[in-house]
Protein backbone atom coordinates (compact mmCIF):
# COMPACT_ATOMS: atom_id res chain seq x y z
CA UNK A 1 0.00 0.00 0.00
CA UNK A 2 1.25 3.49 -0.77
CA UNK A 3 2.81 5.23 2.16
CA UNK A 4 1.60 8.46 3.66
CA UNK A 5 -1.98 7.48 4.44
CA UNK A 6 -3.41 4.58 6.32
CA UNK A 7 -6.09 3.93 8.86
CA UNK A 8 -5.63 2.04 12.08
CA UNK A 9 -9.02 0.46 12.64
CA UNK A 10 -8.49 0.09 16.39
CA UNK A 11 -8.50 3.85 16.83
CA UNK A 12 -12.22 4.16 16.24
CA UNK A 13 -13.30 2.23 19.27
CA UNK A 14 -11.78 4.35 22.03
CA UNK A 15 -11.85 2.50 25.33
CA UNK A 16 -14.60 0.13 24.25
CA UNK A 17 -13.53 -3.46 23.65
CA UNK A 18 -15.00 -4.54 20.35
CA UNK A 19 -14.48 -8.22 21.13
CA UNK A 20 -17.20 -7.79 23.73
CA UNK A 21 -19.71 -6.78 21.07
CA UNK A 22 -22.38 -9.44 20.73
CA UNK A 23 -25.18 -7.85 18.63
CA UNK A 24 -23.79 -6.66 15.34
CA UNK A 25 -25.25 -5.09 12.22
CA UNK A 26 -26.01 -7.91 9.82
CA UNK A 27 -24.56 -5.79 7.02
CA UNK A 28 -21.12 -6.17 8.56
CA UNK A 29 -18.88 -9.17 8.21
CA UNK A 30 -18.89 -11.41 11.25
CA UNK A 31 -15.50 -10.15 12.37
CA UNK A 32 -15.70 -6.52 11.29
CA UNK A 33 -15.75 -5.23 14.86
CA UNK A 34 -12.82 -7.26 16.19
CA UNK A 35 -9.66 -5.37 17.21
CA UNK A 36 -6.83 -5.47 14.71
CA UNK A 37 -3.13 -4.59 14.76
CA UNK A 38 -1.85 -1.58 12.86
CA UNK A 39 -1.44 -1.72 9.12
CA UNK A 40 2.31 -1.40 9.57
CA UNK A 41 2.25 -4.77 11.35
CA UNK A 42 0.34 -6.15 8.38
CA UNK A 43 2.94 -4.85 5.96
CA UNK A 44 5.77 -6.41 8.00
CA UNK A 45 4.04 -9.80 7.85
CA UNK A 46 2.90 -9.58 4.25
CA UNK A 47 3.65 -13.22 3.59
CA UNK A 48 0.94 -14.20 6.02
CA UNK A 49 -1.69 -12.20 4.18
CA UNK A 50 -1.12 -13.33 0.61
CA UNK A 51 -4.65 -14.62 0.14
CA UNK A 52 -7.29 -13.76 -2.43
CA UNK A 53 -9.22 -10.59 -1.69
CA UNK A 54 -12.91 -11.22 -1.26
CA UNK A 55 -14.63 -8.72 -3.53
CA UNK A 56 -17.68 -7.98 -1.40
CA UNK A 57 -19.32 -5.84 -4.05
CA UNK A 58 -19.20 -8.50 -6.75
CA UNK A 59 -19.15 -12.01 -5.36
CA UNK A 60 -18.91 -12.11 -1.59
CA UNK A 61 -19.57 -15.84 -1.60
CA UNK A 62 -16.21 -16.52 -3.22
CA UNK A 63 -14.75 -17.28 0.18
CA UNK A 64 -16.45 -20.68 -0.01
CA UNK A 65 -14.25 -21.56 -2.96
CA UNK A 66 -11.13 -20.81 -0.97
CA UNK A 67 -11.75 -23.02 2.08
CA UNK A 68 -8.86 -25.38 1.49
CA UNK A 69 -6.42 -22.57 0.77
CA UNK A 70 -7.49 -20.68 3.87
CA UNK A 71 -7.11 -23.77 6.03
CA UNK A 72 -3.53 -24.27 4.83
CA UNK A 73 -2.76 -20.67 5.68
CA UNK A 74 -4.21 -21.17 9.12
CA UNK A 75 -2.22 -24.34 9.83
CA UNK A 76 1.11 -22.89 8.70
CA UNK A 77 0.82 -19.37 10.05
CA UNK A 78 -1.23 -19.47 13.24
CA UNK A 79 1.95 -19.51 15.32
CA UNK A 80 2.84 -16.10 13.91
CA UNK A 81 -0.23 -14.65 15.67
CA UNK A 82 -0.03 -16.53 18.95
CA UNK A 83 3.68 -15.80 19.34
CA UNK A 84 3.50 -12.08 18.58
CA UNK A 85 2.71 -9.14 20.80
CA UNK A 86 -0.76 -8.98 19.29
CA UNK A 87 -1.31 -12.70 19.73
CA UNK A 88 -3.06 -12.33 23.06
CA UNK A 89 -5.48 -9.90 21.47
CA UNK A 90 -6.37 -12.44 18.79
CA UNK A 91 -6.66 -15.21 21.39
CA UNK A 92 -9.05 -13.05 23.39
CA UNK A 93 -11.08 -12.43 20.26
CA UNK A 94 -11.28 -16.13 19.48
CA UNK A 95 -12.32 -17.00 23.03
CA UNK A 96 -15.17 -14.48 23.03
CA UNK A 97 -16.37 -15.35 19.54
CA UNK A 98 -15.46 -19.01 19.29
CA UNK A 99 -18.09 -19.86 16.74
CA UNK A 100 -16.53 -17.68 14.06
CA UNK A 101 -14.08 -19.50 11.82
CA UNK A 102 -10.57 -18.16 11.54
CA UNK A 103 -10.77 -17.72 7.80
CA UNK A 104 -13.54 -15.14 8.33
CA UNK A 105 -11.09 -13.23 10.47
CA UNK A 106 -8.50 -13.25 7.70
CA UNK A 107 -10.93 -12.16 4.99
CA UNK A 108 -12.38 -9.43 7.23
CA UNK A 109 -8.92 -8.03 7.93
CA UNK A 110 -8.06 -8.16 4.25
CA UNK A 111 -11.20 -6.16 3.49
CA UNK A 112 -10.12 -3.57 6.03
CA UNK A 113 -6.64 -3.38 4.55
CA UNK A 114 -7.81 -2.87 0.97
CA UNK A 115 -10.60 -0.56 2.13
CA UNK A 116 -7.91 1.73 3.51
CA UNK A 117 -6.26 1.69 0.10
CA UNK A 118 -9.62 2.59 -1.43
CA UNK A 119 -9.88 5.53 0.94
CA UNK A 120 -6.40 6.70 -0.04
CA UNK A 121 -7.44 6.53 -3.69
CA UNK A 122 -10.57 8.53 -2.89
CA UNK A 123 -8.52 11.13 -1.06
CA UNK A 124 -6.16 11.37 -4.01
CA UNK A 125 -9.14 11.95 -6.32
CA UNK A 126 -10.56 14.66 -4.08
CA UNK A 127 -7.24 16.42 -3.63
CA UNK A 128 -6.36 16.27 -7.30
CA UNK A 129 -3.58 13.76 -6.74
CA UNK A 130 -1.23 16.41 -5.40
CA UNK A 131 -0.31 15.76 -1.75
CA UNK A 132 1.92 18.83 -1.73
CA UNK A 133 -0.96 21.24 -2.39
CA UNK A 134 -1.94 23.63 0.33
CA UNK A 135 -4.71 22.18 2.48
CA UNK A 136 -4.16 18.61 1.32
CA UNK A 137 -2.95 17.58 4.78
CA UNK A 138 -6.24 18.77 6.25
CA UNK A 139 -8.01 16.84 3.51
CA UNK A 140 -6.21 13.65 4.46
CA UNK A 141 -7.16 14.12 8.09
CA UNK A 142 -10.77 14.61 7.04
CA UNK A 143 -10.69 11.34 5.08
CA UNK A 144 -9.20 9.52 8.06
CA UNK A 145 -11.89 10.87 10.36
CA UNK A 146 -14.59 9.90 7.87
CA UNK A 147 -13.46 6.28 7.76
CA UNK A 148 -13.08 6.23 11.55
CA UNK A 149 -16.59 7.61 11.91
CA UNK A 150 -17.98 5.07 9.43
CA UNK A 151 -16.43 2.23 11.42
CA UNK A 152 -17.80 3.62 14.68
CA UNK A 153 -21.28 3.89 13.16
CA UNK A 154 -20.97 0.34 11.80
CA UNK A 155 -20.16 -0.92 15.31
CA UNK A 156 -22.98 1.18 16.81
CA UNK A 157 -20.57 3.07 19.01
CA UNK A 158 -22.81 6.12 19.30
CA UNK A 159 -20.59 7.97 21.75
CA UNK A 160 -17.46 7.85 19.65
CA UNK A 161 -19.32 8.31 16.34
CA UNK A 162 -21.14 11.38 17.66
CA UNK A 163 -17.87 12.92 18.81
CA UNK A 164 -16.30 12.33 15.40
CA UNK A 165 -19.34 13.73 13.60
CA UNK A 166 -19.10 16.89 15.68
CA UNK A 167 -15.45 17.31 14.68
CA UNK A 168 -16.17 16.55 11.05
CA UNK A 169 -18.95 19.13 10.76
CA UNK A 170 -16.55 21.94 11.65
CA UNK A 171 -14.30 21.03 8.71
CA UNK A 172 -16.79 20.01 6.00
CA UNK A 173 -18.39 23.04 4.40
CA UNK A 174 -21.21 23.05 1.87
CA UNK A 175 -19.50 25.91 0.00
CA UNK A 176 -15.93 24.70 0.58
CA UNK A 177 -13.58 22.75 -1.64
CA UNK A 178 -14.93 19.78 -3.60
CA UNK A 179 -13.41 17.60 -0.89
CA UNK A 180 -15.28 19.40 1.89
CA UNK A 181 -18.51 19.47 -0.09
CA UNK A 182 -18.67 15.74 -0.74
CA UNK A 183 -17.63 15.11 2.86
CA UNK A 184 -20.58 17.19 4.08
CA UNK A 185 -22.97 14.84 2.26
CA UNK A 186 -21.37 11.74 3.74
CA UNK A 187 -21.35 13.29 7.21
CA UNK A 188 -25.09 13.90 6.99
CA UNK A 189 -25.62 10.34 5.73
CA UNK A 190 -23.59 8.89 8.62
CA UNK A 191 -25.52 11.05 11.06
CA UNK A 192 -28.82 9.75 9.66
CA UNK A 193 -27.64 6.15 9.90
CA UNK A 194 -26.43 6.63 13.46
CA UNK A 195 -29.83 8.02 14.43
CA UNK A 196 -31.58 5.00 12.94
CA UNK A 197 -29.48 2.11 14.23
CA UNK A 198 -30.88 0.01 17.03
CA UNK A 199 -29.01 -0.64 20.29
CA UNK A 200 -26.43 -3.42 20.56
CA UNK A 201 -28.04 -6.83 20.61
CA UNK A 202 -30.80 -5.83 18.18
CA UNK A 203 -30.84 -6.97 14.56
CA UNK A 204 -30.56 -4.78 11.49
CA UNK A 205 -31.11 -1.07 10.98
CA UNK A 206 -34.41 0.77 10.96
CA UNK A 207 -35.10 2.75 7.82
CA UNK A 208 -37.01 5.71 6.50
CA UNK A 209 -37.75 7.02 3.05
CA UNK A 210 -36.67 10.47 1.90
CA UNK A 211 -39.60 12.62 0.85
CA UNK A 212 -39.68 13.91 -2.73
CA UNK A 213 -39.40 17.70 -2.72
CA UNK A 214 -39.54 20.62 -5.12
CA UNK A 215 -35.84 21.15 -4.37
CA UNK A 216 -35.08 17.67 -5.64
CA UNK A 217 -37.07 18.33 -8.84
CA UNK A 218 -35.12 21.53 -9.40
CA UNK A 219 -31.84 19.76 -8.70
CA UNK A 220 -32.68 17.03 -11.23
CA UNK A 221 -33.42 19.68 -13.86
CA UNK A 222 -30.08 21.37 -13.14
CA UNK A 223 -28.25 18.04 -13.44
CA UNK A 224 -29.90 17.55 -16.83
CA UNK A 225 -28.88 21.01 -18.03
CA UNK A 226 -25.36 21.23 -16.61
CA UNK A 227 -23.99 17.69 -16.29
CA UNK A 228 -23.68 15.53 -19.43
CA UNK A 229 -24.80 12.31 -17.67
CA UNK A 230 -28.49 12.29 -18.61
CA UNK A 231 -28.15 14.09 -21.94
CA UNK A 232 -25.45 11.64 -23.01
CA UNK A 233 -27.80 8.78 -22.09
CA UNK A 234 -30.54 10.33 -24.21
CA UNK A 235 -28.17 10.80 -27.14
CA UNK A 236 -27.00 7.17 -27.12
CA UNK A 237 -30.56 5.89 -26.61
CA UNK A 238 -32.13 8.01 -29.36
CA UNK A 239 -29.39 7.19 -31.87
CA UNK A 240 -29.87 3.49 -31.18
CA UNK A 241 -33.67 3.75 -31.32
CA UNK A 242 -33.56 5.64 -34.62
CA UNK A 243 -31.39 2.90 -36.10
CA UNK A 244 -33.80 0.22 -34.84
CA UNK A 245 -36.74 2.07 -36.40
CA UNK A 246 -35.03 2.58 -39.75
CA UNK A 247 -37.34 1.46 -42.55
CA UNK A 248 -40.23 0.78 -40.12
CA UNK A 249 -43.60 2.48 -40.47
CA UNK A 250 -45.31 1.67 -37.15
CA UNK A 251 -43.16 2.05 -34.07
CA UNK A 252 -43.69 1.96 -30.31
CA UNK A 253 -41.42 3.05 -27.44
CA UNK A 254 -41.95 2.02 -23.80
CA UNK A 255 -40.19 4.43 -21.45
CA UNK A 256 -39.62 2.90 -18.01
CA UNK A 257 -39.64 5.59 -15.35
CA UNK A 258 -40.69 8.20 -17.93
CA UNK A 259 -37.85 10.69 -18.33
CA UNK A 260 -36.43 10.02 -14.83
CA UNK A 261 -39.08 12.27 -13.30
CA UNK A 262 -38.11 15.33 -15.34
CA UNK A 263 -41.03 17.66 -15.88
CA UNK A 264 -40.56 17.66 -19.66
CA UNK A 265 -40.11 14.92 -22.25
CA UNK A 266 -36.78 16.17 -23.58
CA UNK A 267 -35.61 12.80 -24.87
CA UNK A 268 -38.75 12.17 -26.91
CA UNK A 269 -38.94 15.68 -28.35
CA UNK A 270 -35.50 15.07 -29.85
CA UNK A 271 -36.50 11.62 -31.12
CA UNK A 272 -39.63 13.03 -32.81
CA UNK A 273 -37.54 15.60 -34.62
CA UNK A 274 -35.15 12.89 -35.80
CA UNK A 275 -37.92 10.59 -37.01
CA UNK A 276 -39.85 13.37 -38.74
CA UNK A 277 -36.80 14.44 -40.73
CA UNK A 278 -35.58 10.99 -41.74
CA UNK A 279 -35.31 10.01 -45.37
CA UNK A 280 -36.60 6.85 -47.05
CA UNK A 281 -39.61 4.99 -45.67
CA UNK A 282 -41.99 7.54 -44.12
CA UNK A 283 -43.08 7.03 -40.51
CA UNK A 284 -46.81 6.35 -40.36
CA UNK A 285 -47.34 6.21 -36.61
CA UNK A 286 -45.32 6.66 -33.43
CA UNK A 287 -46.58 5.51 -30.04
CA UNK A 288 -44.93 6.21 -26.70
CA UNK A 289 -45.94 4.53 -23.44
CA UNK A 290 -44.73 6.23 -20.28
CA UNK A 291 -44.42 4.23 -17.07
CA UNK A 292 -44.23 6.07 -13.74
CA UNK A 293 -45.66 6.57 -10.27
CA UNK A 294 -47.39 9.90 -10.98
CA UNK A 295 -50.28 9.70 -13.43
CA UNK A 296 -50.66 13.49 -13.36
CA UNK A 297 -47.06 14.06 -14.36
CA UNK A 298 -47.27 11.42 -17.09
CA UNK A 299 -50.35 13.05 -18.59
CA UNK A 300 -48.65 16.46 -18.56
CA UNK A 301 -45.68 15.08 -20.48
CA UNK A 302 -48.03 13.23 -22.85
CA UNK A 303 -49.90 16.45 -23.68
CA UNK A 304 -46.61 18.22 -24.32
CA UNK A 305 -45.52 15.47 -26.69
CA UNK A 306 -48.86 15.48 -28.53
CA UNK A 307 -48.59 19.22 -29.21
CA UNK A 308 -45.05 18.83 -30.49
CA UNK A 309 -46.05 15.89 -32.70
CA UNK A 310 -48.77 18.03 -34.27
CA UNK A 311 -46.22 20.74 -35.07
CA UNK A 312 -44.03 18.07 -36.71
CA UNK A 313 -47.04 16.55 -38.55
CA UNK A 314 -46.48 13.16 -36.91
CA UNK A 315 -49.26 10.66 -36.27
CA UNK A 316 -48.69 10.21 -32.56
CA UNK A 317 -50.27 8.31 -29.67
CA UNK A 318 -49.44 8.40 -25.97
CA UNK A 319 -50.34 5.96 -23.19
CA UNK A 320 -49.71 6.60 -19.50
CA UNK A 321 -49.17 3.55 -17.27
CA UNK A 322 -49.28 4.61 -13.62
CA UNK A 323 -47.46 1.76 -11.94
CA UNK A 324 -44.19 0.82 -10.31
CA UNK A 325 -41.94 -1.44 -12.34
CA UNK A 326 -42.51 -4.51 -10.18
CA UNK A 327 -46.24 -4.61 -11.00
CA UNK A 328 -45.96 -4.31 -14.78
CA UNK A 329 -47.85 -6.79 -16.93
CA UNK A 330 -47.77 -7.37 -20.68
CA UNK A 331 -51.40 -6.29 -21.04
CA UNK A 332 -50.57 -2.83 -19.65
CA UNK A 333 -48.97 -1.78 -22.95
CA UNK A 334 -51.74 -2.44 -25.50
CA UNK A 335 -49.32 -3.97 -27.99
CA UNK A 336 -50.45 -3.97 -31.61
CA UNK A 337 -49.42 -6.52 -34.23
CA UNK A 338 -47.08 -5.05 -36.80
CA UNK A 339 -45.56 -2.46 -34.48
CA UNK A 340 -41.82 -2.47 -33.86
CA UNK A 341 -41.22 -2.19 -30.12
CA UNK A 342 -38.25 -0.63 -28.29
CA UNK A 343 -37.88 -0.47 -24.49
CA UNK A 344 -36.02 2.46 -22.94
CA UNK A 345 -34.66 2.20 -19.39
CA UNK A 346 -32.45 5.02 -18.13
CA UNK A 347 -31.25 4.87 -14.51
CA UNK A 348 -34.27 2.82 -13.43
CA UNK A 349 -33.62 -0.89 -12.99
CA UNK A 350 -31.02 -0.55 -10.22
CA UNK A 351 -33.91 0.24 -7.85
CA UNK A 352 -35.08 -3.37 -8.32
CA UNK A 353 -31.75 -4.94 -7.34
CA UNK A 354 -32.84 -6.19 -3.92
CA UNK A 355 -31.41 -8.86 -1.67
CA UNK A 356 -33.58 -11.62 -3.14
CA UNK A 357 -33.01 -10.55 -6.79
CA UNK A 358 -36.46 -11.93 -7.52
CA UNK A 359 -38.08 -8.57 -8.31
CA UNK A 360 -35.55 -7.65 -10.98
CA UNK A 361 -35.60 -11.12 -12.53
CA UNK A 362 -39.38 -10.99 -12.74
CA UNK A 363 -39.39 -7.56 -14.41
CA UNK A 364 -36.71 -8.57 -16.91
CA UNK A 365 -38.71 -11.67 -17.78
CA UNK A 366 -41.82 -9.54 -18.37
CA UNK A 367 -39.86 -7.20 -20.63
CA UNK A 368 -38.32 -10.10 -22.54
CA UNK A 369 -41.77 -11.62 -23.13
CA UNK A 370 -42.78 -8.38 -24.91
CA UNK A 371 -40.26 -9.33 -27.66
CA UNK A 372 -38.76 -5.86 -28.20
CA UNK A 373 -36.52 -5.34 -31.20
CA UNK A 374 -34.19 -3.42 -28.91
CA UNK A 375 -33.85 -2.58 -25.23
CA UNK A 376 -31.72 0.39 -24.20
CA UNK A 377 -30.20 0.08 -20.73
CA UNK A 378 -28.36 2.91 -18.98
CA UNK A 379 -27.19 2.52 -15.38
CA UNK A 380 -24.62 4.01 -13.02
CA UNK A 381 -21.37 2.10 -13.40
CA UNK A 382 -20.68 1.93 -9.67
CA UNK A 383 -20.49 -0.72 -6.96
CA UNK A 384 -22.88 0.53 -4.27
CA UNK A 385 -24.75 -2.66 -3.47
CA UNK A 386 -22.20 -4.80 -1.66
CA UNK A 387 -23.41 -6.80 1.35
CA UNK A 388 -21.14 -4.92 3.78
CA UNK A 389 -21.84 -1.37 4.90
CA UNK A 390 -18.20 -0.28 5.09
CA UNK A 391 -17.51 -1.54 1.57
CA UNK A 392 -20.46 0.44 0.21
CA UNK A 393 -19.26 3.51 2.09
CA UNK A 394 -15.78 3.30 0.56
CA UNK A 395 -17.08 2.73 -2.97
CA UNK A 396 -19.60 5.56 -2.71
CA UNK A 397 -17.01 8.02 -1.41
CA UNK A 398 -14.69 7.16 -4.27
CA UNK A 399 -17.43 7.46 -6.89
CA UNK A 400 -19.02 10.70 -5.68
CA UNK A 401 -15.58 12.25 -5.15
CA UNK A 402 -15.15 12.11 -8.92
CA UNK A 403 -18.61 13.58 -9.54
CA UNK A 404 -18.07 16.47 -7.12
CA UNK A 405 -14.67 17.06 -8.71
CA UNK A 406 -16.36 17.41 -12.11
CA UNK A 407 -18.81 19.95 -10.68
CA UNK A 408 -15.86 21.90 -9.28
CA UNK A 409 -14.42 22.12 -12.79
CA UNK A 410 -17.72 23.34 -14.27
CA UNK A 411 -19.07 25.82 -11.74
CA UNK A 412 -17.58 28.29 -9.24
CA UNK A 413 -17.63 27.54 -5.51
CA UNK A 414 -20.47 29.87 -4.56
CA UNK A 415 -22.79 29.08 -7.48
CA UNK A 416 -26.11 28.12 -5.87
CA UNK A 417 -26.93 25.80 -8.77
CA UNK A 418 -23.91 23.70 -7.89
CA UNK A 419 -24.93 23.52 -4.22
CA UNK A 420 -28.47 22.46 -5.17
CA UNK A 421 -27.23 19.62 -7.38
CA UNK A 422 -24.79 18.45 -4.72
CA UNK A 423 -27.17 18.58 -1.77
CA UNK A 424 -30.56 17.70 -3.29
CA UNK A 425 -29.62 15.28 -6.07
CA UNK A 426 -26.26 13.60 -5.52
CA UNK A 427 -26.50 14.17 -1.77
CA UNK A 428 -29.85 12.37 -1.65
CA UNK A 429 -28.31 9.40 -3.47
CA UNK A 430 -25.44 9.34 -0.98
CA UNK A 431 -27.82 9.40 1.98
CA UNK A 432 -29.81 6.52 0.55
CA UNK A 433 -26.70 4.40 -0.07
CA UNK A 434 -25.15 5.09 3.34
CA UNK A 435 -28.03 5.54 5.77
CA UNK A 436 -30.76 3.22 4.49
CA UNK A 437 -31.22 -0.54 4.56
CA UNK A 438 -33.86 -3.01 3.40
CA UNK A 439 -36.62 -1.81 1.06
CA UNK A 440 -35.76 1.84 1.72
CA UNK A 441 -32.33 1.45 0.10
CA UNK A 442 -33.12 1.87 -3.60
CA UNK A 443 -29.85 3.34 -4.93
CA UNK A 444 -28.29 -0.09 -5.54
CA UNK A 445 -25.89 0.73 -8.34
CA UNK A 446 -23.80 -2.09 -9.78
CA UNK A 447 -21.09 -2.54 -12.38
CA UNK A 448 -21.71 -3.01 -16.09
CA UNK A 449 -20.35 -6.58 -15.96
CA UNK A 450 -23.05 -7.52 -13.47
CA UNK A 451 -25.73 -6.05 -15.72
CA UNK A 452 -24.34 -8.07 -18.63
CA UNK A 453 -24.70 -11.30 -16.68
CA UNK A 454 -28.17 -10.38 -15.52
CA UNK A 455 -29.45 -9.47 -18.98
CA UNK A 456 -28.04 -12.65 -20.50
CA UNK A 457 -29.68 -14.78 -17.80
CA UNK A 458 -33.01 -13.15 -18.70
CA UNK A 459 -32.52 -14.23 -22.33
CA UNK A 460 -31.33 -10.94 -23.86
CA UNK A 461 -28.43 -10.89 -26.28
CA UNK A 462 -26.03 -7.92 -26.59
CA UNK A 463 -26.45 -5.48 -29.46
CA UNK A 464 -23.03 -3.76 -29.47
CA UNK A 465 -22.99 0.02 -29.86
CA UNK A 466 -20.99 1.10 -32.92
CA UNK A 467 -21.29 4.89 -32.81
CA UNK A 468 -18.10 5.67 -30.90
CA UNK A 469 -17.12 8.43 -33.33
CA UNK A 470 -20.50 10.14 -33.01
CA UNK A 471 -20.47 9.75 -29.24
CA UNK A 472 -16.98 11.21 -28.97
CA UNK A 473 -17.97 14.23 -31.08
CA UNK A 474 -21.11 14.71 -28.98
CA UNK A 475 -19.02 14.69 -25.81
CA UNK A 476 -16.57 17.25 -27.20
CA UNK A 477 -19.45 19.60 -28.03
CA UNK A 478 -21.60 19.11 -24.93
CA UNK A 479 -19.31 18.40 -21.97
CA UNK A 480 -16.40 20.13 -20.29
CA UNK A 481 -12.84 18.90 -20.65
CA UNK A 482 -12.17 16.02 -18.29
CA UNK A 483 -15.10 13.84 -19.30
CA UNK A 484 -14.16 10.65 -21.12
CA UNK A 485 -15.94 7.94 -23.06
CA UNK A 486 -14.69 4.38 -23.32
CA UNK A 487 -16.04 1.47 -25.37
CA UNK A 488 -16.22 -1.63 -23.17
CA UNK A 489 -17.32 -4.85 -24.89
CA UNK A 490 -19.97 -3.06 -26.94
CA UNK A 491 -21.06 -0.71 -24.12
CA UNK A 492 -20.22 2.97 -23.73
CA UNK A 493 -18.95 4.13 -20.35
CA UNK A 494 -19.01 7.85 -19.57
CA UNK A 495 -16.51 8.89 -16.92
CA UNK A 496 -14.72 11.79 -15.31
CA UNK A 497 -10.95 11.57 -15.80
CA UNK A 498 -11.41 7.86 -16.57
CA UNK A 499 -13.43 7.23 -13.39
CA UNK A 500 -16.62 5.45 -14.64
CA UNK A 501 -19.92 7.19 -13.93
CA UNK A 502 -22.60 5.68 -16.19
CA UNK A 503 -22.70 2.85 -18.73
CA UNK A 504 -25.02 2.56 -21.75
CA UNK A 505 -25.76 -0.72 -23.51
CA UNK A 506 -28.29 -2.18 -25.95
CA UNK A 507 -29.94 -5.63 -25.98
CA UNK A 508 -32.15 -7.68 -28.25
CA UNK A 509 -34.31 -10.79 -27.86
CA UNK A 510 -33.09 -12.72 -30.87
Amino acid sequence: MASGFYVQPCEVYGNNKCDEVIGLDLNLSSMSCLPFPSLSTLENNSAVWEIPFIDETRNHKRVKLEDSADESIISTNYSLYSGSASGSMYTSGFNSLSRIQFRDHISAYTRRYLAAEKMEEAASTLLGGEPEEEGSEDGMKLVQKLISCAEAVACRDKTHASALLSELRTNAQVFGTSFQRVASCFIQALSDRLALVQPLGAVGVTTKMTAVSSEKDEALHLVYEICPHIRFSHFVANTSISEAFEGESYVHVIDLGMTLGLLHGYQWLNLMESLASRTGQPLRRLRITGVGDSGERLEAIGNELKLYAQSMELDFGFLAVESNLENLKAEDFNLIDGEVLVINSILQLHCLVKESRGALNSVLQTLYDLSPKLMVLVEQDSSHNGPFFLGRFMEALHNYSAIFDSLDAMLPRYDTRRAKMEQFYFGEEIKNIVSCEGPARVERHERVDQWRRRMRRAGFQPAPLKMITQATKWLEMNASEGYTIVEDKGCFVLGWKSKPIIAASCWRCF
